[in-house]
């Protein structure tokens, strides 16, 4: 969320940058709902100070055995003002809170402009795509054909857009996920940290998901909970309400869990396959910065997540998000996008993101300096390291031979009991 001052105090600023978001800038209800709060604000100040007058001179009154039914009679007058003043001060402090709630957050100066994500800028490539000398599958037909995939039984338990892992494909994903771990904690110095798959409406509002994006989460009826999206909402909560020291920062966490979408507003996209399930495992990488450092956290944040990739020897590319194509609470993202030959494109694996202080003045997370006395709000920032399915995507539709077999990447095997090779169990 954005400061209300600083909204105030720079309207044509962030007018346009709803502009290059693809918003249409309408700020005027903002306007005027702030000049009636200042209003009241100083007419209550005022008041208070003369109630404030009053009661000593009642009290001066009282000391002397004078008459004090006129004054009190206005000071009632006056309580009753302030009262109703205050009643419409409330609702007014509400509307502007929920107007700043959907205001999203200023992108970097760095950011490059554009529509949508054709105008994405490609930072830089690694590895070289693989030369088939047959024509290679997408990663539901060989999973179909390996028989560690099985979508038609996943819908008939759960319904479309779920995955049933079978085997070596099950292990697989289990790999993966102690494979990320493992690096990210033993090699990258982030700690490990299991939470809840479920939170409350204040950690989804802390971190951005609500309100703007309610209609893409799963909601757990009669109580107040939701499935998580993304291991961001709950273990960048871990300090919401918290003063952090500085000495402590920066904080890395790493987390597995499942995420749960909705996927609205997705109809038509990647509709087969693991790409873009309702329920899928995620690696997230979470840090806590002070200001100065975030943009070089953000470097290395995404480097730690591009490791996995290079480690697993997947061809990929970085890029950065134009202005139109960032996400509602980032001030700056990276997209790593994996090569997927079986369906001859780059696709999103993971996304790196420096939020600045938005999420962490809306969770109010913030931290103090040495010698200081006023605390500061923090720089949050997250990226995946990695999306576990999409990676068993890569892997499958990048190590698939002719003969129908997978082969393991080296880096995997400790992870698969040695296995080197997944062979065909449904005869071509």
């Amino acid at each position: 969320m954005l400061d209300l001052r600083f909204v105030r105090d720079n309207l044509p600023i962030v007018e346009d940058m709803l502009e290059k978001r693809g918003y249409e800038p309408d700020l005027s209800r903002f306007e005027s709902l702030d000049k009636r709060r200042r209003q009241i604000i100083r007419d209550l100040e005022e008041m208070r100070a003369k109630r404030n007058t009053m009661n000593k001179e009642i009290g001066e009154k009282k000391r002397k055995g004078e008459d004090t039914s006129k004054i009190y009679e206005e000071m009632k007058e006056l309580s009753v003002k302030i009262k109703k003043m205050e009643s419409e001060l409330d609702p007014i402090e509400e509307e502007l809170k929920g107007i700043l709630m959907t205001i999203p957050n200023i992108p970097h100066d760095s950011v490059p402009i554009g529509r949508d994500e054709k105008d994405n800028a490609v930072v830089r490539m690694w590895g070289e795509p693989r030369d088939f000398d047959f024509d290679p599958l997408p990663h539901w037909d060989i999973g179909e054909k390996l028989g560690i995939l099985d979508f038609s039984r996943a819908s008939k338990i759960a319904g479309a857009r779920f995955a049933l892992y079978i085997r070596e494909g099950a292990l697989l994903e289990r790999a993966l996920i102690n494979f990320m771990l493992d690096i990210h904690t033993k090699e990258h110095g982030y700690t490990e940290v299991l939470p809840p798959f479920m939170v409350n409406t204040a950690s989804m509002t802390g971190t951005g998901q609500l309100p703007k994006f309610k209609d893409d989460l799963f909601k757990v009826e009669a109580w107040d909970l939701w499935l998580i999206p993304t291991a961001e909402v709950p273990v960048t909560n871990i300090h919401r309400e918290e003063t952090l020291r500085e000495e402590d920062l920066p904080l890395y966490y790493v987390s597995y869990t499942p995420c749960f979408r909705s996927e609205a507003g997705s109809y038509g996209k990647d509709t087969r396959g693991l790409v873009r399930q309702h329920q899928f495992n995620k690696v997230e990488l979470v840090k806590f910065s002070i200001p100065e450092s975030s943009y070089n956290e953000l470097e290395s944040l995404t480097r730690n997540a591009e490791e996995i990739l290079r480690r697993l020897n997947l061809p990929y590319r970085v890029v950065s998000l134009c202005t139109g194509d960032l996400g509602f609470s980032a001030s700056k993202t990276y997209d790593l996008e994996v090569w997927l030959p079986g369906q001859n494109v780059y696709k999103e694996i993971s996304s790196c993101s420096n939020f600045e202080d938005f999420q962490a003045r809306r969770a109010q997370i913030r931290f103090k300096r040495r010698g200081a006395k006023r605390s500061e709000y923090v720089h949050t920032l997250n990226g995946s390291g990695l999306a576990v399915g999409r990676t068993v995507v890569a892997v499958l539709e990048n190590y698939q031979q002719k003969d129908g077999s997978v082969i393991i990447p080296e880096a995997l095997r400790p992870y698969m009991n040695g296995i080197e090779r997944i062979m065909p169990k449904i005869p071509r």
